[in-house]
């Protein structure tokens, strides 16, 4: 049995998958299996697939399933995987060649039960680092202290034990395709840390029809989605009320959205929703104006 799985959700990304086989096939490391979700793709990703298996370069499982979204992907993935750890490469990001390598390294050096996984650096193509470092004082950290209270910026690269991503699956609401991710890392902060790799592990390239830089069309589109996240992100035990205010104006903004009467009544907090009132309905109407100007 491979230690590691990683895994690709794909939606008719056959014209740049290569990049991610390629930088999987070059990996030092290949105590690996490659698990590619394919989410209901159109294009030729599973001819494409099929001849990457045949080449025998490393090991690969291909699953099809209709168009759920990323986070439907993401539940698929962890409902198969079946190695110790995984981490999800993106099908327009690749790995550095030695990046098995570090994680696997890393895990068996300090590897427990005791955390959930380990938390490593994305890069752009050109070698920088998204955001910031991880804190070099650091060994160990939950994935929200890290950016809350140490200052970490930017997209960082998980690595999970499958046992705890197989906890907590993302909901799914008809007629929508986004749930934010994070709702799952959060959850389990609340009982593990994170160990600390600050080496680059995946690079990163934001494509034009990737969800980072849809992020005002997910928000339109995925109203019930966002507002489920930020109900959430509200009811986490170790969060300041300030980030939870936060989270409730967006909260009205997405109910709003969703033409949802009774979203004081779900709220976790219905004092600090309708608080949130005014901001969230100012939120809503620029969100609107903006998405619709855009069309």
């Amino acid at each position: 049995m491979k230690t590691l799985t990683i895994f690709t959700p794909s939606y008719n990304r056959a014209y740049c998958l290569n990049q991610c086989y390629e930088s999987l096939t070059n990996q030092t490391n290949k105590d690996f299996i490659w698990l590619i979700i394919d989410d209901g793709s159109t294009d030729s990703t599973k001819e494409l697939v099929d001849e990457w298996i045949k080449e025998e370069k490393i090991e690969i499982r291909y699953y099809f399933q209709e168009n759920q979204g990323m986070h439907g992907a993401h539940n698929t993935a962890y409902d198969l995987i079946a190695t110790e750890l995984n981490v999800c490469i993106d099908s327009d990001d690749w790995m550095p060649a030695d990046a098995v390598e570090k994680i696997l390294s890393c895990w068996e050096k300090f590897g427990s039960d005791e955390v959930s996984g380990l938390v490593g650096l994305d890069s752009f193509k050109n070698g920088k680092v998204i955001g910031t470092p991880l804190p070099y004082h650091l060994k160990r950290s939950t994935l929200f202290n890290l950016y809350a209270r140490h200052g970490v910026k930017g997209d960082k690269k998980l690595v999970y034990r499958s046992d705890l991503t197989k906890r907590h699956p993302y909901p799914l609401f008809e007629g929508e395709k986004y749930v934010g991710l994070a709702y799952k890392y959060y959850l389990l902060d609340q009982d593990f840390e994170l160990l600390i790799l600050n080496e680059v592990i995946c690079t990163v390239e934001y494509l034009p029809d990737g969800s980072s830089r849809n992020m005002l069309n997910q928000y339109v589109k995925n109203p019930l989605g966002f507002a489920f996240y930020r109900k959430e992100l509200m009811k986490l035990p170790f969060v300041s009320a300030a980030f939870k205010f936060r989270q409730a104006i967006h909260y009205v903004s997405s109910s709003m959205m969703s033409r949802n009467k009774d979203f004081l009544k779900e709220s976790p907090d219905p004092v600090l929703t309708l608080l949130a009132i005014p901001l969230g309905a100012l939120l809503y109407l620029y969100i609107s104006a903006k998405s619709t100007a855009a069309l």
